[in-house]
């Protein structure tokens, strides 16, 4: 499993145009992980103020997809997707037989 920090949409954001997001704690299996693409939309509401201000505004964002049975789920986490891979490849350390 590995950790990630997910941006989700607000529960208590009744009207679209004054969305508020948070940011929360993720553990994902890596073996679920199907794809990571970079989020530049994220980008443009980190611009506008939408986002949680302690985030940097050089931050990236990446949209990872995971398996789930015969559907997909997608999830924004803080970091660009050579990050989050190298996260990835971090929990696929091997042991040597010998």
């Amino acid at each position: 499993m590995i950790k990630l920090v997910e941006i989700c949409e607000s529960l208590n954001a009744a009207v679209a145009s004054q969305k508020s997001y948070i940011l929360r704690e993720i553990y994902v299996n890596p073996k679920h992980i199907i794809s990571l693409r970079e989020e530049n939309s994220y980008k443009q509401k980190l611009a506008e103020g939408k986002l949680p201000n302690n985030l940097d505004s050089r931050q990236c964002f990446t949209r990872v997809t995971l398996d789930k049975g015969h559907t997909g789920l997608d999830v924004v986490v803080v970091g660009a997707p050579s990050l989050i891979e190298s996260k990835l490849s971090e929990g696929k350390r091997e042991l040597l037989h010998g």
